[in-house]
């Protein structure tokens, strides 16, 4: 087979000119580049672009089980009569909820709100997901909205309540003698600005004798004389109490209730008492008006347990875990903080036994001279079981309280 398959090529190399012609025909090579800015139709529901375990879907789910009566019966557009359709309020709801679980608080919404949250900690409740064994209670101070130079007296407060009374008949007597001086707009806007001054110093007395009351009752007590009682002339209820920081504004106090093992908030509640030494026992009482059940344990911090606080909270079946008050200046002086103390009731003298644990390690049974020492063994106890206190109480458990 002499034939070739192929034929032979020149075997000389190419020349400049032929180089150059391959070259031009070569030219730049055309490529699929991605273009990341360019629009692109695409038909999907609102529903498909969220994803499937997405938490926004839990709580609809759960809003959507609620009942807004509440909110239903204030819709005045409604099947057969004018007005443009509302907003369904199950929209509104989760969305506040949503920004609650995303730690986004700010809402306004009064009893509604109060109500909802009923609703929605009794349905945990009852699929056994929250637990009222026991609940840890602590209070928060915020700042009102007035200033302390708008604190006064009662006989100050009730000059300007007579000041506003006459710029509310000043304001009539215009209305009707020059009714071309001022729009109605205006007429309006001053007349409704002077009642509400009226009204807000009207409150201030009241709020004032209140408070006058308060102050005479527990100077009685003590012993003292009584300080005059001020009220704010633009936030009636609030009062000059004490700050985190030592410092001393006008201020409410907001308390909170949470269960300790999931730390959700069961109850709340805003007072201007500026101590806590009385708001445990309401808070009880709310729980129950809310869940028909009272807390097994309460865990509150030394400003709770006040005497008639733990007689009223063990009235109401639950037990109060407390810090004893004094405890080192006792420990210091050789004397057992969590002994019984004169004139101490049942549920006082359990309260001591069980809440100092550590007294047990550090004491022992009164000496013949009446000096306490090392302690070697379980005598002065009250109650076995009450000193059993669980380790958590005092560590772990109290901490979800923290203001959430």
């Amino acid at each position: 087979m002499n034939q070739m398959l192929f034929e032979k090529g020149s075997s000389e190399p190419p020349s400049a000119a032929e180089v150059a012609e391959a070259a031009a025909l070569a030219g730049t090579p055309r490529l699929r580049v991605p273009h990341r800015i360019q629009i692109e139709m695409h038909c999907a529901s609102l529903d498909e672009l969220l994803a499937a375990d997405h938490r926004v879907r839990l709580v609809w789910a759960a809003v959507s089980g609620l009942r807004l009566d509440r909110w239903l019966r204030k819709i005045k557009a409604v099947e057969g009569n004018v007005g443009r359709d509302a907003t369904d309020p199950r929209l509104l709801v989760a969305l506040w909820v949503y920004a609650t679980v995303e730690g986004i608080g700010s809402a306004r919404g009064g009893d509604h709100w109060d109500e909802l949250l009923t609703q929605i900690v009794g349905s945990l409740l009852a699929e056994g997901l929250v637990s009222l064994t026991r609940v840890a209670q602590d209070g928060m101070r915020v700042r009102a909205s007035a200033g302390k130079d708008t604190f006064r007296r009662r006989v100050r407060l009730e000059s300007c309540l007579e000041e506003a009374r006459e710029q509310v008949r000043a304001l009539k007597q215009l209305a009707d003698e020059s009714p071309a001086e001022l729009s109605q707009r205006q007429r309006a806007a001053r007349e409704r600005a002077a009642r509400e001054r009226e009204q807000r110093l009207q409150e201030a007395i009241r709020n004032c004798e209140a408070l006058q009351t308060q102050r005479e009752a527990t100077a009685k007590k003590s012993g003292r004389k009584p300080t005059e009682a001020r009220a704010s002339m633009t936030d009636p209820e609030a009062r000059v109490m004490q700050f985190s920081d030592g410092g001393y504004r006008p201020g409410y106090n907001v308390q909170f209730s949470t269960t300790t093992e999931t730390g959700i908030i069961v109850g709340v509640d805003v007072v201007n008492a500026g101590v806590d030494s009385d708001q445990l026992p309401p808070m009880l009482e709310q729980l129950k008006q809310r869940y028909q059940q009272v807390p097994q344990e309460a865990l509150v911090d030394g400003g709770f347990a006040s005497c008639d606080a733990i007689e009223k909270a063990t009235a109401a079946g639950c037990t109060v875990y407390a810090p004893l008050k004094e405890e080192q200046m006792q420990l210091d002086a050789g004397k057992d903080p969590s002994a019984k103390k004169p004139g101490d009731s049942l549920p006082l003298a359990t309260w001591r036994a069980r809440g100092n644990r550590r007294v047990q390690d550090h004491l022992s049974p009164p000496l013949p001279d009446g000096r306490v020492g090392q302690r070697d063994g379980p005598q002065s106890r009250l109650d076995a079981d009450a000193r059993a206190e669980p380790k958590e109480m005092s560590d772990g458990r109290r901490a979800v309280c923290d203001h959430p």
